[in-house]
């Protein structure tokens, strides 16, 4: 409860101190007009609430009224941001003006109406845009190829969701088109690698039983993501392990012959686990397949690959930038050292705005490939 009292306080403080800019990036379009800017002043405290609000509506058993309203609100939230990242950047061509262009011409060139104007058409398209793209998920296909997996196999097909955020907003339909893919996929083993649930969980009984009825031979498992701790990590825990999968929570498991799967808790579990220790106890002659909710690399050499996501690398562009400070390697397979790789997801769903800029949803399919005996040398 604290942490999550925590992320809002936090979230709610630069949520609204990026309306403020937006508000003052408007303020050619206000002038002159009467008690426009009083109104929307009053609505954009009403959007900056609305995440809180519906959450709290929801807890409240109203979830007629909370899902369109969480809807209005994230939406317009992926509006904002792409509107702020416009007028951040005016705001940054106002301040240079004067080393640019001189102090004489600088008043001249300084954004007015037209600019603003301009900001606001391009957020609006970007964001109907990024509302389309959302909805487009991908299947990524990647392949590795190891000496590790036993003879008379020679592939093991593992499909990875990550940070799908099932809760008020992303549900029934999100799920089942997830569901629809991986069943086309048909693969061997199914791994999901955080934040499976958002943050507000409550009416989510109904969509364990479609998770739980796709069960591929080698099983489903998963490992805890930043999310499922706001949301309480009992309830999440339950959900996850009716679903089906096999939680693992600093553990390795051998799955038959083929490889060895370990899953190490995210660090807003609020104990870092072993990690190093936990794979130098793996038998290093079998594939070992890491689960880890954030792109961070800690023990590279001591695991054949790493899956993970988190970053959802950015989600809506510009702010992939920045999740690059962070989290460097936030989208596709990056070879390490040692041997290793990492494979970091885009995200399967979406959190906050229905929205993606830049940054389609994917499932990934990696095929995990023996390789080929070498051919012998001609004489």
């Amino acid at each position: 409860m604290v942490r999550m009292l925590i992320f809002f306080l936090v979230f709610l403080t630069v949520y609204a101190a990026m309306h403020l800019l937006v508000f003052h990036g408007m303020r050619p379009l206000l002038t002159g007009r009467g008690r426009a800017p009083l109104w929307l002043g009053l609505w954009m405290l009403l959007m900056v609430l609305a995440p809180l609000l519906s959450r709290l509506l929801s807890r409240a058993g109203l979830e007629e009224v909370a899902r369109p309203l969480a809807f209005l609100g994230f939406t317009w939230m992926g509006f904002v941001f792409l509107a702020f990242a416009g007028f951040l950047l005016l705001q940054l061509w106002t301040l240079l003006l004067p080393l640019v262009a001189g102090p004489a011409l600088a008043p001249a060139l300084k954004a007015g109406r037209l600019a603003a104007s301009g900001v606001l058409v391009l957020a609006l398209a970007a964001g109907l845009y990024g509302l389309w793209e959302a909805s487009r998920l991908q299947v990524e296909r990647v392949q590795l190829v190891t000496d590790k997996l036993p003879p008379g196999v020679t592939r093991v097909r593992i499909a990875q969701i990550s940070d799908l955020h099932l809760g008020l907003m992303s549900r029934d339909r999100v799920l089942a088109k997830t569901l629809r893919l991986l069943e086309e996929m048909r693969p061997d083993l199914l791994v999901a690698t955080g934040d499976l649930v958002d943050a507000q969980i409550d009416h989510l009984e109904e969509l364990s039983a479609p998770l739980a009825a796709f069960t591929p031979p080698l099983g489903k498992f998963a490992v805890l993501g930043n999310h499922e701790v706001y949301a309480g990590l009992q309830p999440s825990t339950s959900f996850i392990e009716r679903s089906g999968f096999t939680l693992l929570r600093n553990q390795a498991v051998a799955i038959s012959n083929l490889l060895t799967v370990v899953g190490v808790d995210d660090p807003a579990v609020g104990q870092r686990p072993d990690e190093p220790a936990l794979l130098a106890a793996t038998d290093p002659s079998r594939f070992i397949l890491l689960l880890k909710h954030r792109p961070q690399v800690a023990s590279a050499g001591a695991f054949d690959l790493q899956l993970s996501g988190h970053a959802h690398r950015g989600q809506i562009f510009p702010f992939t930038l920045l999740t690059a400070i962070f989290y460097p390697r936030q989208n596709g397979l990056y070879p390490l050292d040692g041997g290793s790789h990492l494979y970091t997801s885009r995200g399967t769903g979406t959190w906050g705005p229905p929205i993606r800029f830049l940054s389609p949803p994917e499932i990934t399919l990696i095929e995990i490939v023996r390789r080929p005996p070498s051919a012998p040398e001609s004489g």
